[in-house]
């Protein structure tokens, strides 16, 4: 499965489109790491505890995009974006779309 977030891939041909698919994740903050992260506010640095839990949701995600491309028979994601929102107080969701295609080979 191919996925990336250019519109055309060079070299090959779109045989068929076959519509919007799409992936997410709602995942709340650890408390562990929002005692880190208020540290870090301190003093400065990266959060890793954040860094770590949205790779985590960007995987997860992606996985889920793919396994709807995959059900519905396409061997490629293009245009794929990924969006982040609030959902509640402490939680967030990592949202990631593209179009589902069949690319000749």
């Amino acid at each position: 499965m191919l996925i990336t977030n250019l519109e055309i891939v060079p070299g090959r041909k779109v045989k068929d489109h076959l519509g919007l698919v799409q992936g997410s994740t709602v995942r709340a903050k650890h408390v562990g790491r929002d005692i880190a992260a208020s540290f870090k506010n301190v003093f400065g640095g990266e959060l890793k505890g954040y860094t770590e839990l949205l790779n985590d949701s960007r995987q997860e995600a992606i996985e889920r995009m793919k396994a709807q491309a995959e059900a519905i028979g396409a061997n490629a994601v293009l245009n794929v974006r990924f969006s982040t929102s609030s959902v509640a107080q402490g939680a967030a969701e990592l949202f990631v779309y593209g179009s589902a295609v069949v690319l000749e080979d």
